[in-house]
C-alpha cells in the first residue's frame, strides 16, 4: 500500500509548470500533524493485522523545508511504516537534512528536469543542477557508508525542450548514485497558461519511444533502471493528440492511496474533489480495508471527468520496471 500525503502547499522556487511556485499569490496550507500522528497509527494496525507493508511518501510544495517533518518522520518509521518523499533537493546541502534521510527513508526522489542552465531556469534555482551534482552523490556516498537501504531516485518532467537533452540528463545523473529515474510528461491542469508552446507533440513523443530502448540498455549497464511500461508511453501519445484514455475501474484504494493537506483521502490526486473521503471518518482498520468500497460507490454515484481521461501515472504503468531490450 502506498500512502502519498501531500503535507505541505509551500515552496522556495519558481517552476512556471507548478501550481506550487512560490511567485504566486495562494494561500498556503499545511496538512493537520495530529491527524498524521493518528492515521499513520492506524495504518501500522493496517500494516500488521493485513500483512500489506505500507509505504508513507510525503509530498509538497517542499515537504523537506517543512519544519515538523524530521520529528513527524522518525516518529512514523518508529512505527515499523516505510518512508519516501519527493524533493526539489534545495535543502540536501544540509548535513543534518541528509542525515536523516539515511536514517529513516525507503526512497528519495529528486526532481531534476534539464542538464545545467536549463534545470536552473525551469526551477529559478541559479546554479541548482551544480549543486544536486555535488550533493546528491554526496548523499548516496553517506548511505552507502551507513549501509542505508535508501533508494535514491531521480524524475524528470520532460517538455518539448528538455525532451532533446533527456539521454544527455540520464546518463549525468546515473553517475550521483541514483539507482532508478523516472520521467512525466509536463501535464497542463497545473499551468494551463505554460502547456501549450512546451507540451509534448506527437514527434516528440515518437522520438521518446525512439530513444528510451539504447538509453535503458545503457543505463542499465551503468546500474540504473529506467523505469516506465509500453503503456505509460501510449498515455504520452494520447495527451499529445488530445485523444482521452478512460479508465473503467483503477481497482481505487486498493494499492495507492492520496490524501491532500486539507485532509481529504482519495484514490488519486486528480479526483480528490470528486472522490474525496475526510480523513476524520477513517478510524478503523476496517474503515481501511473499506475504502475501495467506498470510492466505487462514490464513482458509481457521480462518475469523475478525470477518470474519463486518466492521467493518474501509477494507473499507466509508470513506475513498471521494463526490461531493457537486447541490442540489435
Amino acid at each position: 500500500m502506498i500512502v502519498v500525503w501531500r503535507v505541505v502547499t509551500a515552496c522556495n522556487l519558481t517552476c512556471p509548470f507548478c501550481a506550487y511556485d512560490r511567485r504566486l499569490d495562494i494561500p498556503r496550507p499545511t496538512a493537520d500533524l495530529a491527524e498524521i500522528r493518528r492515521l499513520a497509527g492506524l495504518l501500522a494496525d493496517y500494516q500488521a493485522e493485513s500483512g500489506d507493508e505500507v509505504l508513507v511518501s510525503w509530498l509538497g510544495g517542499e515537504p523537506l523545508l517543512w519544519r515538523p517533518l524530521a520529528g513527524l518522520t522518525a516518529a512514523v518509521r518508529g512505527l515499523g511504516l516505510a518512508v519516501s518523499a519527493t524533493t526539489n533537493g534545495t535543502s540536501l546541502g544540509s548535513p543534518a537534512v541528509r542525515a536523516q534521510v539515511v536514517a529513516h527513508y525507503r526512497e528519495l526522489t529528486i526532481s531534476v528536469d534539464g542538464v545545467g542552465e536549463a534545470h536552473d531556469g525551469l526551477r529559478g534555482w541559479d546554479g541548482g543542477f551544480a549543486k544536486l551534482g555535488t550533493w546528491v552523490p554526496t548523499l548516496a556516498a553517506e548511505a552507502r557508508a551507513a549501509a542505508s537501504a535508501l533508494k535514491i531516485k531521480i524524475n524528470v518532467v520532460l517538455t518539448r525542450q528538455t525532451l532533446r537533452d533527456f539521454n544527455t540528463l540520464c546518463r549525468t545523473v546515473a553517475d550521483w548514485g541514483v539507482t532508478e529515474i523516472t520521467f512525466n510528461q509536463l501535464g497542463g491542469r497545473d499551468r494551463p497558461e505554460f502547456y501549450p508552446d512546451h507540451r509534448l507533440r506527437p514527434q516528440d513523443v515518437d522520438r521518446l519511444e525512439d530513444l528510451l530502448p539504447p538509453l535503458r540498455r545503457d543505463l542499465l549497464d551503468r546500474g540504473v533502471m529506467l523505469v516506465g511500461g509500453t503503456a505509460y508511453v501510449e498515455r504520452f501519445r494520447a495527451s499529445a493528440w488530445d485523444r482521452p484514455m478512460p479508465v473503467e475501474d483503477c481497482g481505487p484504494g486498493e494499492r495507492f492511496l492520496f490524501i491532500d493537506e486539507a485532509g481529504r483521502m482519495a484514490p488519486c490526486s486528480f479526483t480528490a474533489e470528486d472522490y474525496g473521503i475526510d480523513l476524520s471518518s477513517v478510524r478503523t482498520v476496517a474503515d481501511i480495508t473499506d475504502l475501495p468500497r467506498r470510492f466505487r460507490q462514490l464513482s458509481q454515484a457521480a462518475r469523475s471527468e478525470h477518470c474519463d481521461d486518466c492521467l493518474s501515472t501509477q494507473i499507466c504503468d509508470k513506475f513498471k520496471r521494463q526490461p531493457a531490450p537486447a541490442a540489435a
